[in-house]
């Protein structure tokens, strides 16, 4: 779907309807350039190199009355010292809208944001008083510059019955990896919401030639993502691509982060093994990293960093049909049982006090479900939940950075969504650079255990490369894993059709992500049936 770009020059009149929703951090969020601008610090007009709006809009975590909106000053995106060519100590007022029609002749809210350079001269203003399961249109505006305009959609009414929802979720999407064409697939789809599942970022240096791109960057590319400044230019790269700036303009996105937002395998205060950052230097660069996550990225104020801490477990409720409970499986996890990518599943990873989630994430989830009304409770999970057995030589040897090193508390979520009576569990899930449908067991090491639910794995955006329908890995997989319904290498992503009666995931992929503008189909479609555990194939839906 397309939405018009402003006229650049051109100012635009504001009207004096509707209330500015300030949100609950108060006065250090106006500080930090996330609410409304305070009377008593009037933030100075400077004129500003070029068109500040560069990396687009964005919008996020629907509420029945409430969107975050989202945008950044960048002027020069690429430019050394991870500021996109702003000063390094002004700050600006940008003025917001939101509209019922793209033309914005019908503004219903309104109000300012105040960038810093605390912030990466981002702003995340919260708009409150809208109207539930509603599309909205929005933008800034800072002097006579027009940003571009984006669609948003609330959620909708608390306990709603609703007829359907319909999303896509999306993971890995590394930069030199690729072309990101599947996002202008994405942006096309008629969505109620997409979710980013992690990787959204890579922290790898990227070589003269934009990899497989084969696009110059600057030097200041080659090394690793480390620092702050170098975090803030690593997303200016991704977000400049027009593919990923139109599907945040389509659609309000739901994100959370993985490990190659800070650095690959990392696991709470552990890095990974081979770190450059370990010791005294490994939460400063976690800090530095969930700072530029926060900046860059639609999220409110309850999920501001302190530090190396950030609040990212949440739930956003889709009336009576939905609720998205949103992990973190990164942040609160015990170190994995090894340093390689697969290994004897060995006693350690069934020891009780092993942890993925964290005990107060895992409370929270388990609470989440024995108060939840929804038809359906969906896991958006980073790393695989279902077991993945890679061979048998003689023992049984797993993957090591899902949730088969926490193999507990695996069991403690399952057979708890089972003893409160959830009857729809679905587990959405990134990382793997795979599609996987898979069957949800409570006891894996148990052949008759009970299916409880169904996993779906969606593929890399680009990361990986091109990837391939079947390889001798996914006869391998397949053969080892009985649980596995579907393996599939293409890249893509996967939309959703929820009634209350279906679940439907289709499984859309790309031949080519080396090559822009490569079209999409459908690989395959599998179905979740209210009240029957497990995803069966549809084999009533096209492919193609």
């Amino acid at each position: 779907m397309a939405f018009s770009r402003p006229r650049l020059g051109t100012g635009a009149p504001l009207t004096r309807r509707g209330f500015v929703g300030m949100s609950a951090a108060g006065a250090a969020a106006v500080f930090l350039g996330i609410g409304g601008r305070s009377a008593a610090s009037p933030a100075p007009r400077h004129r500003l190199p070029d068109y500040p709006f560069k990396l687009g809009v964005a919008s996020g975590d629907p509420l029945p009355d409430s969107v975050v909106l989202w945008t950044r000053l960048a002027p020069d995106p690429l430019a050394e010292g991870g500021l996109g060519g702003m000063p390094r100590d002004k700050r600006y007022v940008l003025r917001w809208q939101v509209a019922e029609d793209e033309q914005f002749r019908r503004v219903v809210k309104h109000g300012t944001a105040t960038a810093t350079p605390e912030l990466g001269y981002s702003v995340h203003p919260e708009v409150w008083g809208l109207r539930p399961g509603r599309h909205y249109y929005y933008r800034f505006m800072l002097g006579n510059e027009i940003s571009p305009v984006g669609r948003t959609k609330t959620a909708p009414a608390v306990g709603a019955a609703i007829s359907s929802l319909t999303f896509a979720f999306a993971s890995c999407q590394e930069w030199s990896s690729g072309f990101y064409t599947a996002h202008r697939h994405l942006a096309e789809q008629d969505l109620d919401v997409a979710i980013h599942l992690g990787d959204y970022l890579y922290e790898s240096a990227i070589n003269a030639h934009g990899g497989a791109r084969n696009q110059p960057v600057p030097e200041h590319f080659r090394s690793e993502t480390i620092t702050l400044e170098r975090y803030r230019i690593q997303y200016a790269l991704y977000k400049s691509d027009p593919d990923l700036i139109a599907a945040h303009h389509a659609h309000p996105w739901i994100v959370t982060l993985d490990d190659h937002e800070v650095e690959n395998d990392w696991a709470g205060e552990v890095p990974e093994a081979s770190s450059q950052t370990k010791g005294e230097l490994w939460m400063p660069r976690r800090a530095a990293a969930f700072q530029a996550y926060y900046e860059n990225l639609p999220l409110r104020a309850a999920q501001l960093p302190d530090g190396p801490d950030m609040q990212l477990y949440r739930k956003l409720s889709y009336g009576n049909l939905v609720d998205f409970n949103v992990l973190d499986t990164r942040q609160y996890r015990d170190d994995q049982i090894a340093d390689t990518w697969d290994g004897p599943q060995t006693p350690e990873a069934y020891e009780p006090r092993r942890t993925i989630l964290g005990w107060e994430q895992e409370g929270w989830l388990l609470n989440n479900f024995a108060r939840s009304k929804a038809r359906w409770q969906v896991l958006a999970n980073q790393a695989p939940l279902a077991e993945t057995v890679t061979h048998w030589d003689p023992v049984k040897t797993v993957t090591i950075d899902n949730w088969d090193s926490y193999v507990a508390n695996r069991q403690r979520v399952l057979n708890g969504a089972r003893e409160r009576g959830v009857e729809n569990l679905i587990v959405i899930t990134g990382d793997r650079h795979q599609n996987n449908v898979l069957n949800l067991k409570a006891d894996y090491d148990d052949p008759d255990s009970p299916v409880v639910g169904a996993e779906f794995v969606g593929n890399s955006i680009t990361s990986g490369g091109n990837g391939a329908d079947m390889t001798e890995e996914g006869r391998r997989m397949l053969a080892n894993n009985p649980h596995l319904k579907f393996w599939n290498q293409q890249r893509g992503y996967v939309r959703c059709t929820v009634t209350k009666d279906l679940w439907t995931s289709d499984f859309l992929v790309l031949p080519s992500v080396t090559e822009p503008n490569a079209p999409v189909s459908t690989r395959a479609s599998y179905v979740v049936e209210n009240g029957v555990p497990g995803a069966t194939l549809d084999t009533e839906r096209p492919v193609g």
